[in-house]
């Protein structure tokens, strides 16, 4: 498949939405039940190190990074979002976009990436493994699902040996 990896751009927003909401769908790639409005997702993450997998005019999947705290001294640690169009997943196009924002994000000072895995989501947890993210912990039944059902989250984080202290 002969995708790039690009900027994200406002245009993309419904198609990154969708995405988004296959996600929920899964059940196993977010507790949020509906996808936020364009102002509330923008809002909610950096406006730098944002990107899209793009192949002609389809967006296959995104990545994008939220701040963890306003604290000064945690100015380099950033959380994750990443999310695989359905039909699209099993084609390193995951790899490809963490790739890229590990890249991007140490340009940019960032020195840990994290990220909260709901457990039974397997096959994201072992393509951030893949990428050097390593497992830091677990959070057990720590949300729940609307439907009630509690889970647990695998706590990820890559710590850059190029930025800040490795």
């Amino acid at each position: 498949m002969n995708y790039s990896i690009e900027e994200m751009k406002l245009s993309d927003w419904e198609q990154v939405k969708d995405i988004y909401l296959e996600g929920i769908n899964t059940g196993i790639a977010t507790f949020q039940s509906e996808a936020p409005t364009w102002e509330s997702w923008d809002k909610g993450h950096l406006a730098a190190c944002r990107f899209v997998a793009r192949l002609d005019n389809d967006i296959l999947g995104w990545v994008a990074l939220s701040t963890t705290s306003t604290r000064e001294c945690y100015a380099g640690v950033v959380e994750v979002s990443i999310y695989i169009g359905e039909k699209y997943r099993g084609n390193n196009i995951g790899s490809s976009l963490l790739t890229k924002v590990i890249e991007q994000s140490e340009e940019k000072g960032i020195w840990t990436l994290y990220c909260a895995i709901i457990r039974e989501n397997i096959k994201s947890i072992e393509m951030h493994k893949k990428c050097g993210f390593r497992e830091i912990g677990i959070r057990e039944k720590i949300a729940k699902m609307p439907s009630g059902v509690w889970h647990d989250v695998v706590l990820m984080e890559r710590r850059s040996k190029v930025v800040g202290i490795s």
